[in-house]
């Protein structure tokens, strides 16, 4: 459970069993059950996925009272003890049930051969009965008891449709096309079933690469325990070719790693002390030894199992909207074919041939492949990006990424590689010697104030005392201001660190002796493409600028490429907006041909700023780190955060998460949104044609109801192998 918003407001998702046939008109029922309880938000369930998501107050109601809710509508829950819901009980009862759907399909087949074989070639009548008896009672199960189901909640659905097709078959003199219609309309649901588990089975893989203990390091000796025993804090070993448990950072040791399951990296990455690793990635040339920084539970691997199962609960707009049209349709559809057996019958028409066609149209009018061809191509498209380390939170995500037109990125972490490096330390040396600092008292007074900040730049300057191997006091009353810059108070005097801003504004209302000469030096600084700062201290009541520092950031390789790859895919409009001055944001942007640069941005801005992309553009995409970046990531039409695996706010925020930091994942995760777009408008293509085509040919010039069978289920079978493609893409 996570909490979404106040501190009762919670997201609770929990897995669910199979319940009736292909039709979702039963999820719809338990949603709106779920919803109308007292304290509940908002609820999304989906058979298909196997999943319910509820938003609820948990100071009015409780997990239990969702799960009785849900158990009374004879739902089933399931294991829920393993990461994701993907228990090994529950895969297991899952392979038991297609088996068993498996085996009713060749019952079916079986019984339908028998009599037809009996049929045509003569035989005990007796003998075609039992057999027709046969595929009409295997054939017919599972839609009869999701029919039933259905219409305990005052719901009709297309498995209901087929029954009453198939019974209508049987009584006008017609088993045989009745039984044939059930043998495909069984066939092509277990086929659905498959290929919906095999986007499951790509996600319950993950599972598989987290290891089940961890050798830990204690009183000198290795101990090997359950990795829910390890805490926060461990240092536990690893050797070549094993699997890293649990997310830590490496102690000791240097090595290469194999990060492709969980970011998609297809390069082992270098490790050495003081880089992060993750759990259920392998370790390959070296052993480690690792401090753990997250628990099991909040593990890297573990979140990401989690938001996929999330992810495949939600929705994508198509998806939502054609099962809210789903009982209209069905009753339409009955509605037609009584027309077609009335009207016919009032003229004068022969019974038996005029329910044969009313029949043989409610079989071609049912909306099976309709129902099937969005969630075949969404759920797979989601599994496809997990195991390429890009996390789509839900299909309306995958849905938004197919029609960006514009995309806005943050510069550090982003488009640099955030590994920002302190290059310029200098002091101020046109002012008395008792007020002069050395370099070393410069940095070290830096230092104890950034110490107390998540900054780049704050980090940066800490690192580099480190690397001098310099000891630095602690600061008190440390002050922040977003975008500009910091002060606290070092050994009784009050250091000041910011930018050309900060000096403008916040220090506005105090003379700041030397701020000419600190405000040119920064102008020099960055005109050779550095971000720098002003150091300033208070003594005697008088503020004075004591020095600069200055920094410099590595532009990502691969950068300039995916900005190209961008605009081969139709991006109308490129955008940078970061909070650097405008001389280094404009360099990094003329190297990788960024159309529009808006720099010296403060969040709010970077907010307004994108507000005003949106206006003009259809969709806009912001790609950040997550972490300063948060409320652009939350306002933009896609929000992309770059290293989520790193990176907790990014999980929250984003919309998309990328696990690593590879950025040719920005145009492949745009262009697989396109790719699901065209498989969508290529399913629904397929069944809205064939369902046309066979009731044009029905109503004009006469269609058997064999054909119409093969028709209306070999298009089922179509699009869900069609969208099933998607698993695969690269």
């Amino acid at each position: 459970m996570t909490s979404t918003g106040p501190a009762t407001l919670s997201s609770y998702t929990i897995q669910i069993g199979r319940h009736g046939g292909r039709s979702e008109s039963g999820a719809l029922s338990l949603e709106r059950r779920l919803s109308d309880m007292p304290g509940v938000h908002d609820a999304e369930v989906s058979f298909r996925a196997g999943t319910a998501r509820i938003t609820y107050d948990s100071s009015v109601t409780s997990e239990a009272d969702l799960k009785r809710v849900i158990r009374d509508h004879r739902v089933s829950l399931r294991d829920e003890a393993d990461a994701g819901g993907l228990s090994e009980e529950a895969d297991e009862t899952t392979t038991s049930e297609l088996r068993t759907e498996a085996l009713f399909v060749v019952i079916t087949f079986v019984g339908m051969i028998i009599g037809l074989s009996v049929g045509w070639f003569g035989g005990p009548a007796a003998l075609g009965w039992v057999g027709y008896s046969a595929a009409y009672v295997f054939g017919g199960w599972y839609g009869l008891k999701g029919g039933v189901e259905t219409l305990r909640h005052r719901a009709v659905d297309i498995d209901l449709l087929m029954i009453v097709a198939a019974l209508g078959a049987l009584s006008i003199g017609a088993p045989f096309e009745g039984a044939m219609l059930l043998f495909l309309f069984s066939l092509s649901n277990t086929l659905q079933h498959y290929a919906i588990g095999r986007s499951r089975r790509a996600i319950k893989s993950l599972v598989n690469m987290r290891p089940d203990t961890a050798d830990v390091l204690r009183g000198g000796e290795e101990v090997t325990v359950p990795i829910d025993d390890v805490a926060v804090g461990d240092v536990f070993v690893v050797r070549p070719g094993d699997r890293i448990p649990l997310d830590g950072t490496v102690e000791s040791g240097e090595s290469t790693v194999d990060q492709a399951s969980l970011t998609g990296e297809s390069v082992p990455v270098p490790k050495e002390p003081r880089d992060e690793v993750f759990g259920g990635t392998i370790n390959e040339s070296g052993s480690l030894e690792v401090s753990v920084t997250r628990q099991a539970h909040e593990s890297a691997i573990t979140r990401l199992i989690h938001m996929v199962e999330s992810a495949q609960s939600e929705k994508a707009p198509t998806q939502r909207l054609i099962d809210r049209l789903e009982q209209p349709y069905v009753l339409g559809v009955f509605g037609l074919t009584g027309a077609a057996i009335i009207v016919p019958l009032l003229l004068g028409g022969e019974f038996t041939s005029t329910f044969y066609r009313a029949m043989t149209l409610m079989v071609a009018a049912s909306p099976c492949a309709v129902i099937i061809s969005t969630p075949a191509a969404v759920l797979s498209a989601i599994a496809s990006g997990g195991r390429q380390g890009v996390l789509f939170k839900g299909g309306e995500h995958v849905e938004t990424a197919a029609t960006v037109d514009a995309v806005a990125f943050d510069k550090t972490g982003t488009l640099t590689e955030g590994n920002t490096r302190l290059t310029d330390v200098v002091v101020r040396d046109d002012i008395p010697d008792g007020q002069r600092l050395s370099e070393t008292e410069l940095l070290v007074r830096a230092a104890a104030v950034q110490d107390r900040s998540e900054h780049h730049l704050a980090r940066a300057i800490v690192t580099e005392v480190e690397n001098r191997s310099l000891d630095f006091p602690e600061a008190r009353g440390f002050q922040a201001t977003a975008g500009k810059g910091v002060r606290a108070t070092v050994d009784g005097r009050t250091v000041h660190i910011g930018n050309r801003s900060y000096f403008q504004t916040v220090l506005a209302d105090t003379p700041v002796e030397g701020q000419e000469v600190g405000l040119e030096k920064l102008e020099a600084l960055e005109s050779e493409g550095k971000t720098a700062v002003i150091v300033a201290l208070e003594s005697d009541n008088a503020t004075r600028v004591v020095g600069w520092l200055a920094f410099t950031d590595t532009l990502r390789p691969g950068a300039a490429d995916m900005i190209s790859d961008l605009r081969a895919l139709g991006i109308e409009h490129i955008v940078m907006l970061t909070g650097d001055n405008e001389r280094v944001a404009r360099r990094i942007a003329d190297k990788v041909d960024i159309d529009e640069v808006r720099a010296e941005l403060l969040p709010e801005e970077k907010v307004a700023s994108l507000e005003a992309l949106v206006e003009r553009h259809d969709t806009v995409a912001m790609v950040g780190d997550g972490v300063n970046d948060a409320p652009a990531l939350a306002t933009a039409s896609l929000g992309i955060a770059m290293g989520g695996a790193g990176t907790d706010v990014a999980l929250e925020t984003a919309d998309v998460v990328l696990m690593g930091d590879d950025l040719s994942k920005i145009p492949y995760v745009l262009e697989l949104g396109r790719q699901t777009r065209r498989t969508l408008v290529t399913n629904l293509a397929i069944a809205f044609g064939a369902i046309a085509l066979m009731v044009g040919t029905i109503l004009f010039q006469g269609l058997a109801l064999p054909l119409a069978v093969v028709g209306h289920e070999g298009s089922t079978v179509l699009v869900s192998l069609n969208g099933l493609r998607l698993l695969g893409y690269r």
